[in-house]
């Protein structure tokens, strides 16, 4: 497929956090561009704020007749988009260009420099501070992100299209498609089991993604992974190394040993582990273009995080609330980590809403070991996202296996209610659905109880 032979790029799922990043960049680049959603968000609303044409009624006749051209659309969709949407099964019928958001990242990406960040957690986290730091030394990047950088506030960046970063997601395969110049693993744990079957077949297809990486290319992987790769680690002999770390003020420091080099005095401002591997991880890709280390290395100071991932808005010193993506049961131990580390001593409340019915099913036991970790726990309903119920599979019936005292099942119009009531002095809420858009009223529910 002849991109420079496409005038219009028409979206179905639009609003996703991958779709739109590939809109925008269909839009700087001149094209025509449109789609459809199921529902309006701050994504979706910020797309219509560049001229792209969104409608949120699944109908042919909402598609605009430009893109019904047939010689010069290109149809992209997500997995998350049912087969039998009407407006799909329009544009299967009649023969047009349709492809999978993961086929055409692979192209845009593939005759560029392109760093790509796999990992079944920390791929947004590490991708977004490779871009920030390849920017801030003046790299000529397009950068395709999962989440929104809270440094450039948007899942997208372009200033040149000489090097491409790109997140490199496991979900049905999609890295598959891409062919990195320099790629990383972040950890193989077992998800997406509808899938995959079982954790073995994740990790052949994770060996298949990093036989896809181009000759003469370079593969980085955490330490103890189980493929071959240039290894980085904190404290340890990996290839990438941090030593003598300390904490001041809720800022790391430590040293930053290469097989070539040695940089003393590296800040870190994002708290845990699990993050410090992802600047780590970063770091190390970024080392192998022609950018000096030291300069690598001053520019992490300066990155502000991603939206939702481990995002404060209360940060004082009796009342702390803090929002994070995390909805697997390690991403939920690496966040109590972290804020055990940042907040010690004082008692945490998590909101927790479980993302999707096989998920919940596959890890039930994980879940409720993780969660009960957290003094005080509020579970939400599952939220379904592109899965129907499975019989037996409830909130209700997570929250009898967590072995915890102060345990709750709660609707969301209760939250405000229960969140007065707690004395804790630290909340989270988790999850990939659609718990982000109840952060406002969390926020202003603990809000008033400072008042």
């Amino acid at each position: 497929m002849d991109l420079n032979k496409i005038n219009n790029v028409y979206f179905l799922g639009i609003g996703g956090i991958g779709m739109s990043g590939l809109a925008r960049y269909f839009k700087f680049i001149g094209k025509e561009v449109a789609g459809y959603d199921k529902t309006t968000s701050e994504i979706t609303s910020g797309l219509t704020a560049l001229g792209i044409a969104i409608h949120y009624d699944e109908a042919i006749d909402n598609i605009p007749a430009d893109f019904k051209n047939i010689e010069n659309t290109l149809v992209v969709y997500t997995p998350a988009v049912p087969s039998d949407n009407s407006e799909y099964g329009y544009f299967v019928s009649n023969g047009f260009n349709i492809q999978k958001r993961a086929a055409v990242l692979g192209l845009i990406t593939k005759d560029s420099y392109c760093f790509a960040v796999a990992g079944t957690h920390g791929k947004t986290t590490t991708s977004a501070i490779l871009a920030h730091i390849l920017k801030e030394t003046g790299t000529s990047i397009t950068a395709f992100l999962g989440g929104v950088s809270e440094n450039f506030n948007s899942n997208f960046l372009i200033e040149g299209d000489e090097f491409t970063v790109v997140e490199a997601d496991e979900f049905d395969r999609s890295f598959l498609h891409l062919s990195p110049s320099v790629a990383c693993i972040t950890s193989i744990d077992a998800d997406h089991l509808d899938i995959y079957g079982d954790k073995e077949e994740m990790e052949r297809t994770f060996v298949a993604f990093s036989e896809k990486v181009k000759p003469g290319g370079k593969l980085f992987v955490k330490s103890g992974l189980p493929i071959n790769g240039i290894t980085y680690g904190i404290e340890d002999n990996s290839d990438f190394s941090i030593r003598n770390l300390t904490i001041t003020d809720s800022t790391y420091l430590f040293d930053l040993v290469t097989p070539t080099e040695h940089v003393r005095g590296v800040r870190f401002n994002k708290p845990g582990k699990h993050n410090l591997l992802n600047a780590l991880a970063a770091l190390a890709m970024a080392t192998t273009i022609d950018t000096p280390l030291s300069r690598l290395a001053e520019a992490l100071a300066t990155f502000k995080g991603i939206k939702r991932r481990f995002s404060y808005h209360i940060n004082q010193e009796d009342l702390i609330y803090i929002d994070d993506y995390a909805h697997h049961p390690t991403e939920i131990d690496a966040v109590f980590e972290a804020v055990k580390s940042a907040h010690p001593n004082k008692k945490t409340t998590v909101i927790f809403q479980p993302h999707l019915f096989s998920r919940t099913k596959d890890f039930a036991p994980e879940f409720s070991k993780s969660l009960a970790n957290f003094d005080e726990i509020i579970l939400l309903d599952i939220y379904p996202a592109r899965e129907k119920p499975i019989e037996g599979i409830t909130a209700d019936w997570l929250l009898e296996m967590i072995s915890s005292d102060n345990k709750q099942k709660v609707e969301k119009r209760d939250l405000t209610e229960v969140l007065r009531k707690s004395d804790s002095q630290v909340f989270l809420s988790l999850g990939a659905g659609d718990i982000g858009l109840e952060v406002n009223t969390i926020k202003k529910a603990l809000s008033e109880k400072i008042c």
